[in-house]
Parts: structure tokens; sequence; C-alpha cells
């Protein structure tokens, strides 16, 4: 019987970067010489893990296209950014407009700015200003606020509307930020992340996730079909059979552990060893809680360094992933 090897991959979250640089983390969302100084501070951890050191790039991020909508992002000192709602009544749903230009609106040229900005410092920098979109539930939920998942029960065509809206304006917005960065618009793989999906209960998830789910997938010509979504549970898993999910990641889904994946998702699914388990647990539980991981036999296992003093714990880590993987 031919041995199975593991694949994983590993990568340095923004908050290692910036602990490294002494930077704060709203910082490496727009400040060059922040994110200079944080990248080259990482470079030397990574020669030691024996991993490539990461490109420079502005910050993870996800807000663009809700903010070309109207809806508030604020960089925080020192934390995460966040959105404000700006949809506080269902009857607000009504008037919600795409721009004409959306690369001319909310946060896109600050960002756009800041990343012409890295790359005359940093040739090298990656060329992008975060990923284009969040899923539809998720946006819809960025631009209203909880009161969204009150909507299926009180006013469902309104539901249905803004759900849609979103769906159509972030596909408008990817296509639009692709031509900007001069990506092809080809048929290849593609994801979508909605992790606020799962709120949905089974009963109302065919009605309200499935066919926006579908429609965005068949707008971003997607030949493969990757979901990342963190509330799922086991009543929503045979929905992904049914949309043609090639590869589901759940990521930090508190409902699902790889063991009850491997006996209910219908499709491949992925691993992930989560921050907190590497900030509690000894190298050698990390270890062992991998190789447990690798039982459930996903697609791949992910693990992520969050602060440069999990050095050693990353190390274990990633000797146990390279021997599973072959390497």
């Amino acid at each position: 019987m031919p041995v199975r090897f593991q694949p994983y991959s590993f990568g340095i979250a923004d908050s290692a970067i910036a602990t490294a640089g002494g930077v704060p983390l709203d910082a490496l969302h727009y400040d060059v010489d922040a994110i200079c100084r944080a990248y080259d501070a990482i470079a030397p951890v990574a020669q030691r893990l024996g991993v490539p050191p990461p490109r420079p790039r502005l910050a993870g991020f996800s807000y663009c296209h809700v903010s070309t909508l109207g809806a508030p992002v604020v960089f925080a000192k020192g934390s995460e950014p966040n959105v404000s709602p700006i949809l506080h009544r269902p009857e607000d749903i009504d008037a919600l407009r795409e721009p004409t230009d959306p690369l001319a609106c909310g946060v896109v040229p600050e960002r756009l700015a800041s990343l012409e900005r890295l790359l005359e410092r940093r040739p090298d920098a990656h060329r992008g200003i975060g990923h284009a979109y969040e899923g539809p539930l998720t946006s819809a939920s960025l631009l209203m606020g909880p009161d969204f998942f009150v909507l299926p029960h009180s006013d469902p065509e309104r539901a249905h509307r803004l759900i849609a809206f979103c769906v159509e304006s972030s596909l408008r917005y990817a296509h639009a930020i692709n031509a900007h960065f001069g990506k092809p618009e080809t048929p290849g793989p593609a994801g979508i992340p909605d992790d606020f999906a799962g709120i949905f209960p089974p009963e109302l998830f065919a009605e309200f996730v499935v066919p926006y789910w579908d429609r965005m997938y068949e707008g971003l010509g997607a030949t493969e079909r990757h979901l990342h979504s963190e509330l799922l549970r086991v009543g929503h898993l045979p929905f992904l059979a049914g949309l043609g999910i090639n590869v589901y990641d759940p990521s930090a889904d508190q409902y699902l552990t790889p063991e009850i994946l491997r006996e209910h998702c219908p499709v491949p699914f992925t691993g992930r060893i989560q921050s907190w388990h590497i900030r509690d647990k000894s190298p050698q539980d990390l270890q062992a809680m991998y190789r447990q991981i690798a039982a459930c036999e996903p697609v791949n296992i992910s693990f992520y360094m969050s602060f440069p003093q999990e050095e050693e714990k990353i190390r274990a880590l990633l000797a146990t992933a390279r021997e599973l993987a072959g390497e």
C-alpha cells in the first residue's frame, strides 16, 4: 500500500511581522517605513526556520469592497481594522447603489497609493491591496450589522435583495481591481470566504446562501470551487456536495473537528493548528496534535507563526509537517 504524504502550508502572520519590527499592527496597512522595517526584521526568523522570508505587502485586508459602498473602515492603533454598518433599518437597503468607479471610492485610493509607495521602495513587494471581497453573507452583515440575520424572518424580500446586491457588487469590484493589476479574466480556481454564512440554520441555508454562493462562483469563472467558512455545522455539510465545492476550509470552526469532518464532510477538507493552540500547548503536544489531525486525512494542514517568540514551537511543528510530507 503506497505511503500517503500529508501536504501542509505555513505562513508568518502580520502580528509576528509587526512585533519583529517593533511597529503597531495597523501601520502595516499604510506606513511604508514601518512595513519595510518589519519585513526586514522578520527575515532572519524565516531563515532560521528554513522557510522563504515573506515578501513585503500591505497587511491582510478584505474590506475594500464594502468600503466602496460607503461603509467606514477604522484602523485603530495597534489593532485589526473594523467596519461600521451603514444600513440601520431595512428600508435603507432600497437606496443602496454601486459606485460608478469603485476604485475611486472608500479606502481603495489610499491603499493603491500606499502600494505604489511601497513598490518604489521594494519592487519585490506583493502587488495587491488585499482580498477582493468577503462572501455575500459576510458582506451583508458588515453593511447592516447583526440586524441582518433577522431579515430572513422579518423581511425576506429585502434580505434577498441585499444578498444579491452584495454578490453582484463584489463581482464588479473584483473585476475592476483585477483589471487594474492586469490580471487576466480567465476561468480558474476561485475561493469564497464567508464566515458568517453558518449563522443561517440548515433550514434557511438552501434559500439564503446556496444560490448566492453558486452565482458568485459562476461570476468568478471558477473551475474549482474553494470555500472558507467558520460557522458551519454538520447539518450544513451536505450542501457542499450540491454546490460542487472542491475543498472546504473550516479554519477556526468551533463546531467541526477534524474527526467530525472525516465522518460527515462529503468533500475534501483542510485542517489547521490554531494560534491559540500554539500559544497554549508545548512543542511536543503540538506535534501530537498535528499527527492527530493528519490521521483524519485533510488535503492540507496549515499553521502560522503569530509572534516571534513562538519560534521553538513552530520549529517543532515544521519538523513534523516536513516528516509527514515526505520532505
